[in-house]
């Protein structure tokens, strides 16, 4: 059924209008221009390690000096979750997304131009800062274009576009370097965002609700909403409503009024320590499984399959969260998380076990993290969802630095693999229990 704004019926609710639309062309190529934004979010943060080896040969520099440079970009990536998405909430969606998009083109396509260590550091953290808002606001954009039935399946859909960015990295690099050498790889990842970005001004198109609460012009308010159904008509007499009422003062204050301050500290304990997990088990998983008598390949296989896994994850749960909600299915993931790491270390001499241990966790925490940023999405309200998002994924990448070097410490004071991977379960422990308390907290508004 459309809604008509006319004389009899002046009044046109945008909420009603979202829930009512269908899935078509427009609802596509929404998905597809925000899922490519992910694409190139995932392609930045893998590329380093892909043309590392490459970079090392070239300037005959150490392995340990490119440390630094890897630790740059994820940094960047925090400090720009951080300090940029707020903007997002205060100027809309569609700028903040192409002009994170252009500017990541330009940071890519200047990467091969430079010549020292410094120069990269600097250069990548630049890179990571301003690709910091792009997960958030797009994840945001996406579910104020979708219907509550099919919102959280569509905001893990597109976030999905990550998980295949960093996949296509590998073989677009495999392709690349041997041919044209490692310059190469950034020259194409600078052009097809700068591509993906003059696409994004011609047909990228702002939210709604954000265009009403912000007091937006008419025009452009009819504009997008004429994608959603084309017989509507906004004249000069039409109000145009959404649910929501516009919170005032900084955004990140925001999310501790209202009622909303302890739910926002357990979202960003969640996250925390959900990232904690991922990066731990991204980065040392195939080292520790070839200490454990694997040969190199069969170790990054392996190390492959939590990203498999959690490619499954990010797909499917959405559809177990709609129809029994975020808590009850994070809650299950995690506790099974936290066994299946556990087991790592006790069925590493039993490959199949070890694979289907390995998948089970990147199922649950891989394709976990994107639902914990639909369920912040999800929380909060249009003026606010940006900073929501950014901020718990903001708090959480802090997980993504900590991990790691945690890791690298127990390592070197002679941990075992079967010690290391209890203590890993550890994270996902704390994230069911935060999870529970969640439910309790929010008294099933989240569940």
């Amino acid at each position: 059924m459309s809604i008509h704004a006319s004389a009899a019926a002046p009044t046109v609710n945008v909420d009603q209008v979202v829930e009512q639309g269908g899935f078509g062309a427009f609802q596509f190529g929404l998905l597809l221009l925000c899922g490519l934004c992910l694409i190139i979010d995932g392609f930045d943060v893998q590329a380093m390690g892909y043309v590392a080896p490459a970079i090392i040969a070239d300037w005959g520099v150490s392995k340990a000096a490119l440390g630094p440079v890897f630790g740059a970009g994820l940094f960047g990536m925090l400090l720009g979750s951080l300090a940029l998405t707020p903007v997002g909430d205060r100027y809309g969606r569609r700028p903040v997304l192409i002009a994170s998009t252009l500017f990541f083109a330009v940071c890519m396509l200047a990467t091969p131009l430079v010549t020292s260590i410094d120069q990269l550091l600097a250069l990548r953290f630049i890179t990571g800062f301003g690709l910091g808002s792009i997960m958030p606001n797009a994840m945001a954009l996406v579910g104020e274009y979708s219907p509550s039935s099919s919102r959280v399946t569509r905001m893990m859909l597109v976030s999905c576009g990550f998980t295949v960015g960093a996949a296509a990295g590998g073989f677009v690099s495999a392709a690349l370097i041997p041919a044209y050498g490692w310059h190469a790889v950034f020259w194409v990842g600078g052009a097809v965002p700068l591509a993906l970005g003059l696409a994004m001004l011609a047909w990228l198109p702002e939210s709604i609700q954000f265009l009403v609460l912000r007091r937006r012009s008419s025009e452009q308010v009819a504009r997008w909403l004429s994608k959603l159904d084309p017989s509507i008509v906004i004249g000069a007499a039409t109000r145009v409503v959404v649910k929501e009422s516009k919170a005032e003062g900084m955004p990140v204050a925001e999310l501790f009024r209202g009622g909303r301050g302890g739910i926002t500290l357990l979202l960003w304990l969640i996250s925390f320590m959900n990232l904690i997990n991922l990066y731990f088990l991204s980065n040392w998983l195939p080292t520790l499984i070839h200490d454990a008598g694997y040969s190199t390949s069969m170790a990054v296989l392996i190390g492959t399959s939590l990203q498999v896994g959690g490619v499954a994850g990010t797909l499917t749960l959405g559809w177990f969260i709609n129809r029994f909600g975020f808590t009850r299915v994070l809650g299950s993931c995690f506790v099974t998380a936290c066994v299946a790491i556990a087991l790592i270390g006790k069925v590493a001499a039993m490959p199949a076990f070890l694979f289907i241990a390995v998948v089970v966790a990147g199922f649950c925490i891989v394709g976990g993290q994107p639902a914990v940023n639909a369920l912040a999405g999800t929380y909060y309200p249009t003026t606010l969802r940006s900073t929501g998002i950014g901020w718990a994924l903001g708090i959480g990448r802090i997980g993504s630095v900590v991990g790691p070097v945690i890791g690298g410490q127990l390592i070197a004071m002679q941990w075992s693999n079967a010690s290391l991977f209890v203590a890993a379960a550890v994270p996902a422990l704390i994230s069911a229990l935060t999870i529970a308390r969640l439910h309790r907290t929010s008294h099933g508004a989240t569940a």
